[in-house]
């Protein structure tokens, strides 16, 4: 027997409590994040747990929620545009690192897939997982995009992303103590091609150059992949 909704099931009603709720929280999160700035508390990781919470105190299921805010993840049309002026805004240190960026968006990119690809075919896992997990390691807008052209779960891959950013944000802190990065480069690269935006966020706090530079990262790696789709959904079909 399963317990029935809190929550009245007319689309108005219901779309305008979970677009007011996942804004709420996500806000919620961001002061938190504010007074206490470490990578468990970013709003990437905090706001989904808070409205997972509020999902289970109101018996509500992800098919409810989603078809409430559908309208917040068609917005990541215009947030991948958006994109465009921060590349704009470091094309100097696009011109003067090009040949460094280029090979290590290149790798990082062939890396963080070939090593989703083997650990889920090494559990067994199905094939629209396997294809879910490929674009984990890019932002979510171009994320979700690559996905949907190679066959993968588009909220499915939207979860791994998440998931990618916390724990690449924490691993990037640790190996920042351990391994002699004296470039501002290398520090931002690695937070940027790990953990895209919580990997953003933590570089900005090592400095505003490597919080530049993983932003540029992160988003050339985000186009590579989406221009690279259609040859990789050809390659895996």
């Amino acid at each position: 027997m399963t317990t029935s909704s809190l929550l009245p099931h007319t689309g108005f009603v219901a779309g305008l409590f979970w677009s007011a709720a996942t804004i709420a929280l996500y806000y919620a999160a961001r002061w938190v994040h504010r007074r206490r700035p470490r990578w468990w508390s970013s709003p990437l990781a905090l706001a989904p747990l808070l409205l997972i919470g509020l999902a289970v105190v109101l018996h509500e299921s992800y098919s409810e929620y989603i078809r409430g805010t559908h309208w917040l993840v068609v917005m990541l049309g215009p947030v991948t545009v958006a994109f465009a002026l921060p590349i704009f805004e470091q094309r100097a240190v696009i011109r003067k690192h090009w040949p460094v960026l280029l090979a290590g968006v290149v790798m990082g990119n062939v890396m963080a897939m070939l090593s989703a690809w083997g650990l889920a075919t090494a559990l067994h896992l199905s094939s629209a997982v396997r294809l879910s997990l490929l674009p984990r390691s890019v932002s979510t807008p171009f994320a979700m995009a690559v996905s949907g052209d190679i066959g993968g779960i588009p909220d499915l891959t939207a979860v791994f992303v998440v998931l990618t950013g916390i724990f690449g944000a924490m691993l990037g802190e640790i190996l920042l103590a351990f391994m002699p990065l004296r470039s501002a480069l290398a520090r931002g690269a690695l937070f940027g091609m790990g953990a895209h935006g919580a990997g953003v966020a933590q570089a900005r706090r090592v400095g505003q150059e490597e919080g530049a530079v993983a932003s540029l990262v992160m988003i050339l790696a985000g186009l590579s992949n989406v221009l690279a789709a259609p040859l990789l959904a050809m390659a895996l079909r």
